[in-house]
């Protein structure tokens, strides 16, 4: 009987199983520990342009303005192109103002403990890798 294991070579499961195990649970309690925010209101200023010396700032509230007139031309005629590049524009703007306000921090925790989530983490990956190789 050839039986072969992880990576094609024989044995190495075991290598796999504790690999796999320990980089889920470094990487899960990593991301258990990080907090997201976001300071997104329609009145805050996701973009900014330079206009002759000022800067304009572009609000979320502001973005409601080309879509709503987008929304209505669709209405009116739903094959107007300028209608739906409002729309999905103001949309897509919104998203992407949304997204780059997210603010990452990691909880307070002591040295042991981000020293035990990135050996768990990392260490598992080297282990869960090496196990795959010939």
């Amino acid at each position: 009987m050839n039986y072969r294991g992880a990576g094609g070579t024989p044995g190495g499961e075991g290598s796999f199983i504790i690999g796999l195990v320990m980089m889920c649970s470094g990487f899960y309690l990593l991301l258990r520990s990080i907090d997201v925010s976001n300071s997104f209101t329609m009145g805050t200023s996701l973009y900014q342009m330079p206009m002759m010396g000022y800067t304009a700032s572009i609000t979320g509230g502001m973005l409601l303005i080309p879509f709503v007139f987008g929304i209505g031309m669709i209405f009116y005629n739903a094959k107007n192109v300028i209608g739906w590049v409002l729309a999905v524009g103001a949309v897509s703007a919104m998203i992407v103002g949304v997204l780059a306000g997210l603010r990452f921090s990691l909880h307070s925790m002591s040295l042991f403990d981000l020293l035990t989530i990135l050996v768990l983490a990392i260490g598992g990956l080297g282990l869960f890798l090496s196990s795959m190789r010939n």
